[in-house]
């Protein structure tokens, strides 16, 4: 394979804290025929300063999108997102990657805003994710882990507002043609659930056990969904970018 069709077919993750990690949805995007290229930015791997892959992916992390002083390579990450939206090149944020994709785009983040969501969450599908290329089809309520605090409150002007929760409004969007951010964790496993912070958990009114069993119930239909969101990006980045 040449240096031009591997660079066609891999995608940049930023990943923001130690167990932070692209999850399933690494084997998800491999299995479609996208490569992830991890780069371990909390442990001080260098954020590239053009985006020279297929596609973008920003993971969680316990930060606001703009805390450059605790976490000083979201600068960096924050042009990378911008260069995916100016050019077209795919772009998918979980978390904090939704949220600064929302500020990227204009819209607003506020930290320790509203009621938090940990576990396993029912969403609700809006009308418009009836014509996304991600979301199109999928269960009117499915299922997925959350684990946050902070939270979009304003939409970038022309988003299109994809899902909602009973405690979240902007639980998934899409900017433009080919980016989307999510709140929710659909990388995240049961399993993971057993290392959340009890003490931090316990702050919010939730019992670690009790979530794991509940996220534990909701896996294999969760998997379905949010795998098969996984391929349907994957179909994107394999088409290449769109600069019309």
């Amino acid at each position: 394979m040449t240096a031009t069709a591997t660079a066609a077919t891999t995608a940049l993750v930023i990943q923001n804290f130690p167990r932070g990690g692209p999850g399933r949805w690494a084997p998800w995007l491999a299995a479609a025929g996208v490569t992830p290229v991890l780069v371990r930015a909390y442990d001080g791997q260098p954020v590239p300063l053009r985006l020279d892959h297929a596609a973008l992916l920003v993971l969680g992390g316990g930060y606001l999108p703009d805390e450059d002083d605790r976490a000083p390579w979201l600068a960096p990450t924050r042009a990378l997102a911008r260069q995916a939206l100016d050019e077209g090149t795919p772009y998918f944020g979980i978390c904090l990657g939704g949220q600064l994709l929302a500020q990227v785009a204009g819209g607003e983040v506020r930290g320790e805003h509203g009621r938090p969501e940990f576990g396993s969450t029912p969403l609700r599908l809006r009308p418009e994710a009836a014509g996304d290329p991600l979301f199109t089809g999928l269960p009117p309520r499915p299922t997925a882990i959350q684990n946050h605090v902070d939270a979009v409150t304003r939409l970038p002007d022309g988003a299109h507002w994809l899902a909602e929760s009973e405690g979240c409004p902007y639980q998934a969007f899409r900017v433009g043609e080919r980016a989307w951010g999510v709140q929710f964790h659909p990388e995240a496993e049961a399993a993971g659930v057993l290392r959340w912070n009890e003490e931090r958990l316990r702050r919010y009114g939730y019992e670690r056990e009790a979530l794991h069993r509940a996220a534990l119930a909701d896996e294999a239909g969760a998997a379905e969904v949010w795998g098969a969101v996984a391929g349907r990006f994957a179909g994107v980045v394999r088409r290449g970018p769109d600069r019309t």
